[in-house]
């Protein structure tokens, strides 16, 4: 399904599908490869480690600084792994294994939001392809660092 409302990129990243997993899987390590810019928290309030079903906030800023909220909604180790935003998108992360890494792809999903033309008016679905490519490539940095 082509929709604006779901942005998708993939990216090699030379480390393991559990590797990958258990560091997103860590809330604290979400400001170290955010693209966005927005992550601002490397102290998130909730668990050490997401697990299904989890809550837990980051300080965020765009513009201005705020707090937002995020529950776990899909989670298969080593493989999935999703939560869904206080305004109803998700972010979701999808690995394959790969000759001597992962297939990573990342989704901003928000086709199932109300008031997703909010989103293009705002142009959120202008700016999020980038972001999705520089956080891809800040995990793959972060991988081949080590």
């Amino acid at each position: 399904m082509n929709s604006p409302y779901l942005i998708s990129r993939e990216r090699f990243v030379p480390a393991s599908p559990e590797s990958v997993f258990d560091l997103l899987a860590r809330p604290a390590m979400h400001s170290v490869i955010d693209g966005s810019g927005t992550v601002r928290d490397a102290h998130p309030h909730g668990p050490a480690r997401l697990a299904p079903g989890a809550t837990f906030g980051m300080d965020m800023k765009m513009g201005v600084p705020y707090k937002i909220r995020n529950t776990v909604t899909e989670f298969q180790e080593g493989h999935r792994i999703a939560w869904r935003h206080m305004g109803g998108h998700i972010w979701r992360y999808l690995l394959e294994p790969a000759d001597g890494g992962t297939l990573v792809t990342e989704q901003w999903d928000a086709r199932g939001v109300r008031h997703r033309v909010m989103y293009r008016i705002m142009g959120v679905t202008r700016r999020h392809p980038a972001s999705l490519e520089q956080t891809l490539e800040k995990l793959a940095d972060y991988f081949a660092a080590r």
